[in-house]
């Protein structure tokens, strides 16, 4: 009998700062490459709580969620398994640091981010969208 795998859930969080900059980490395990911060729901975690998480875990910097983007759940956004992001929006103050699974961190401006990894350069894509028109992606991405 096969055995019933499901995909795992994940959060990433795109942090605004003041000076209308972004927040993006390299990443310190594979698949290595930039990308937003982000990680793994916790069993007994809410999706908010865990995106909070994991932004301070790995930026050092303590994010208020401002609003939920989209859900992207394309089998192949991850080359490692089957995952689910929930993406938020939040802000933060002060200069990140790099901890946890981030090498680096680093600020981008609106469209000047470094080649992401996984699904990430559509997603901040759909954030620019999101930005200018306050339209969200449709349910099928």
């Amino acid at each position: 009998m096969a055995e019933y795998r499901n995909p795992k859930p994940t959060v990433d969080v795109i942090i605004e700062l003041p000076d209308d900059r972004i927040v993006v980490i390299r990443r310190r395990n594979p698949p290595h490459g930039w990308a937003l911060p982000g990680g793994f729901v916790d069993e007994g975690e809410p999706l908010w709580r865990a995106a909070v998480r994991e932004a301070a875990e790995e930026t050092g910097l303590a994010v208020t969620l401002t609003a939920q983007l989209h859900t992207y759940s394309a089998p192949d956004r991850d080359p490692r398994h089957h995952t689910v992001s929930t993406v938020f929006i939040g802000q933060a103050k002060g200069t990140p640091k790099a901890g946890d699974d981030a090498a680096q961190v680093m600020t981008c401006a609106l469209g000047d981010w470094p080649h992401m990894a996984f699904d990430h350069e559509q997603i901040l894509a759909d954030y620019e969208v999101y930005r200018e028109t306050g339209r969200r992606p449709a349910p099928d991405r």
